[in-house]
C-alpha cells in the first residue's frame, strides 16, 4: 500500500503540479496535471504505479466507451491499481475492505480543457470502516503522502 500511495504521489509531483491546497469536494481530491493530455498524464501515472511494484488491474477509457455507442464525452480515463500483498490482509480482516480496494484514480479533461487527477481521499474513506484493524495499521504510513 505504501509503495502504491508513494507512486501516486510521485506521479502527481512529476507529472502534475500539486495545488497549494488540493481542490476537494467531500472526499474527492483533485490535482491539476501539467501534462498536455489525459493520455499523457495517465501514461505517467501508470508508469509510476507499476514502477513502485503495484499491479494495474484495469485502465478504463470512458471517452472511448462513449464513442463506441455513438456518444461523446471529454477525455476521461480511470486507473484501477493496488498491491494484493498489502490489500489481502485488509480483506482477511474484513471482507468489506473490498469496497475500498483496489485504489482508483480518474484522469479527465474539464470543460476548459484542463487535465485533472481525481481520487477519493483514503484517510476519510478508510476511517468509515472503523472495524478494519489492518487498514488502521496501514493508514498512518500512507496518510502523509496523500495530504500534500
Amino acid at each position: 500500500m505504501k509503495k502504491t500511495v508513494l507512486a501516486l504521489a510521485a506521479a502527481m509531483t512529476m507529472g502534475a503540479a500539486v495545488l497549494p491546497q488540493a481542490v476537494a469536494a467531500d472526499d474527492i481530491m483533485r490535482v491539476q496535471s501539467q501534462g498536455t493530455s489525459v493520455a499523457e498524464t495517465m501514461d505517467r501515472l501508470q508508469e509510476a504505479v507499476t514502477g513502485a511494484g503495484a499491479t494495474v488491474f484495469a485502465r478504463v477509457d470512458h471517452a472511448g466507451g462513449a464513442k463506441s455507442v455513438g456518444m461523446e464525452i471529454a477525455a476521461s480515463e480511470l486507473l484501477i491499481f493496488g498491491n494484493p500483498k498489502l490489500g489481502t490482509p485488509a480483506m482477511q480482516d474484513n471482507p468489506l475492505a473490498g469496497l475500498y480496494l483496489p485504489l482508483k484514480v480518474l484522469v479527465y479533461a474539464d470543460a476548459d480543457g484542463k487535465v485533472w487527477l481525481a481520487y477519493e481521499a483514503p484517510t476519510r474513506r478508510w476511517m468509515i470502516s472503523t472495524g478494519l484493524t489492518t487498514m488502521r495499521a496501514i493508514l498512518p504510513r500512507c496518510a502523509a503522502p496523500w495530504a500534500s
